[in-house]
């Protein structure tokens, strides 16, 4: 147990070092192609923000609670709160809400789960959820950015001055098959991400759907509001918190202080 414990973490934590190390390379090779004159400063400067911009959104993804269901969380509704029953995780032995997953791996029920994911080393749900969307976007802007620059380049380079030379072919060659690479992965899960959104699934409930074979849905799409918060928009742009008009509905459950400061509710306190 302890060995498959030991590499299961190994494992991990090589994933997050691979993407950290492949931004730091991509980093440095766009910073000497500015230095020996190959690329405009402010396009490297524009790449360099990209890339800080997707480590950030991966340390906010990795670090921050994806919407764990607290021990004493009750329904929204007063009426629910009302009835003698409700679902209830077998594991947590707490409030299950719609759209609520039991992660075996984080052990804990998460709100609005849509996968736990082995890059993060944490659950993305209903918290956490803006910070991992940021997090696909820069990274496929940036390999996007990266390949347009290397194409152009390739394909309309007519003079010596222009051409890469020396150790930066290698850089760029290894740099374009990272890039390649990660563009075709974040397309995949970005789009994934949207089909999500769209249909208010998330993908673990429109796998169960698939095994089931059905196809109803009752879920509504996704706010984006609910997604990146009540905010000016150019907060959208940063992994920030989210600031939500109704904390408890995003969520989908709420707290039994929460209710009594409100006084909206005689529940007894926790």
């Amino acid at each position: 147990l302890f060995f498959t414990l030991f590499l299961s973490h190994t494992r991990l934590i090589s994933m997050k070092l691979s993407f950290i190390n492949d931004t730091a390379y991509s980093g440095i090779t766009v910073a000497l192609l500015a230095e020996s004159d190959h690329l405009s400063h402010i396009l490297a400067m524009i790449y360099l923000t990209i890339c800080a911009l997707a480590l950030a959104s991966h340390a906010k993804t990795m670090f921050s609670d994806p919407g764990a269901i607290p021990q004493c969380a009750v329904p929204v509704d007063s009426a629910a709160r009302r009835l003698e029953a409700h679902t209830m995780c077998s594991t947590c032995r707490s409030f299950k809400p719609p759209g609520t997953h039991h992660c075996r791996i984080c052990n804990r029920c998460i709100s609005r789960m849509d996968h736990h994911c082995p890059w993060m080393n944490n659950c993305v749900g209903a918290a956490n959820l803006k910070s991992f969307v940021l997090f696909l976007c820069y990274t496929w802007i940036g390999s996007a950015l990266a390949l347009v620059i290397f194409g152009c380049n390739y394909f309309f380079c007519r003079e010596e001055s222009c051409e890469f030379s020396g150790v930066l072919v290698y850089l760029v060659r290894v740099m374009t098959l990272l890039c390649i690479g990660s563009l075709l992965f974040t397309s995949t899960i970005l789009s994934n991400m949207m089909v999500g959104i769209m249909t208010g699934l998330g993908t673990i409930d429109r796998m169960k759907q698939r095994l089931q074979s059905t196809t109803n849905n009752s879920a509504d799409p996704l706010e984006l509001e609910d997604i990146f918060g009540i905010g000016n928009y150019l907060t959208w742009l940063f992994p920030i918190d989210p600031i939500f008009s109704d904390y408890d509905d995003v969520l989908r459950y709420s707290m039994p202080q929460r209710l009594l400061r409100e006084g909206s509710d005689s529940i007894s306190e926790c």
